[in-house]
Formats: C-alpha cells, sequence, structure tokens
C-alpha cells in the first residue's frame, strides 16, 4: 500500500507540475498541459483502483432493495 501511495504521489505531483510549466514553454505548450492532465487523471483512477478495497470494484453497489 505504501508504494501504490509513493507512485500515485509521483504521478499526481508530476502531472501538477506539468501543467505548471506548460505556460512557460516556447514549443508544445498545449501538449505538455493535456499531458500532465492525463497524467492528474491516471493517477486518481489508479489509487481508486488499487484502494483496500477498490472504488471500482464493489460487489454490492447498491445497499437496498429495488422496491425501497
Amino acid at each position: 500500500m505504501i508504494l501504490s501511495f509513493i507512485l500515485f504521489m509521483i504521478m499526481f505531483l508530476g502531472g501538477i507540475g506539468m501543467m505548471g510549466i506548460a505556460h512557460e514553454l516556447p514549443d508544445f505548450q498545449a501538449l505538455v498541459f493535456v499531458g500532465g492532465l492525463l497524467l492528474m487523471c491516471l493517477s486518481l483512477a489508479y489509487m481508486m483502483r488499487a484502494g483496500r478495497d477498490g472504488a471500482t470494484r464493489r460487489s454490492n453497489s447498491w445497499g437496498g432493495k429495488a422496491t425501497e
């Protein structure tokens, strides 16, 4: 779990850093910004997937019956 968190932080902060430096670059500003945005999205998706039970691996998403 610690390694997952470290990987998440590297990807998340790297994405923020890429978006932050995108406006200073003379060329490919949009590509660097979009790359940073995708890196942040992938890091959040990875953390949701790799969590303790995983937010995307629920066996019972709804608590009640269909008639409730």
